[in-house]
Order: structure tokens, then C-alpha cells, then sequence
């Protein structure tokens, strides 16, 4: 993986905002809702709806958005690959815990049942 400063540095100032519509779209396009996505984002940071859209109009960073985030216990069961790398590798925290979103709205959008994505089963 590109675990370079800068790429571990342009992850962080990514803002929340302007990847959560990239993401809405992906899910939709593949017959999933909002409320799933939402569902999803709680479970990983702890973030109800009301928290996820303020967090979208103040503009967060990825790194504010983690900062404020209490990550689920179960993260760890999060693995495999996404975007090429697999995420066990991946050194950075904070890079991590963005690509464990990502995994986790890439399993919601190829129809993954909740429960497994959700780490319940």
C-alpha cells in the first residue's frame, strides 16, 4: 500500500462531505437505501442521522470525522481487500478506519445481508 505520509495526509483532509454523495449514489445504484447507508455508518462510528448530516454541513475531515467517531468493538472483524490493499496491512490508523468504511459501503452495495455486514452473525 501507498502508506506514505502524504497519502495518509490527503486521506485525513478528505472531508466526509464530499465523499458521503459518492457513496449514497454507489448504494442506491445497486438497489440499497439511504436508511441502510446511515444504519451503517452508526454502527461503525456511533454517529445517529442527526450527528452524520451535521458533521456533512460543518465539513468535516476525515480526521475530525474519526476523531469524534467511537469506533465499534467489532472493527477488527472488518478484513479483505478494498481498493487493492488488504485491510489488515494497512499501518496508518486513520487510513484504516476510512478504507473500513469504504469496505463496509462497498458490502452494502453488492447485497450483502446487514447482519454480516453489521458483524452480528
Amino acid at each position: 500500500m501507498n502508506d506514505s505520509d502524504k497519502h495518509n495526509e490527503r486521506m485525513a483532509m478528505l472531508k466526509f462531505s464530499s465523499v458521503y454523495p459518492a457513496y449514497l449514489s454507489k448504494v442506491e445504484k445497486k438497489g440499497r437505501t439511504k436508511e441502510e447507508l446511515q444504519q451503517v455508518i452508526e454502527w461503525l462510528t456511533g454517529f445517529d442521522e442527526k450527528k452524520q448530516q451535521a458533521l456533512i454541513d460543518e465539513q468535516v475531515t476525515f480526521k475530525t470525522f474519526f476523531q469524534q467517531a467511537t469506533l465499534n468493538p467489532n472493527t477488527h472483524l472488518i478484513s479483505g481487500v478494498i481498493c487493492g490493499y488488504r485491510l489488515e496491512d494497512i499501518e496508518n490508523p486513520l487510513t484504516r478506519q476510512v478504507r473500513y468504511l469504504d469496505k463496509l459501503v462497498d458490502e452494502l452495495a453488492k447485497g450483502r445481508k446487514m447482519e454480516k455486514i453489521l458483524r452480528t452473525e
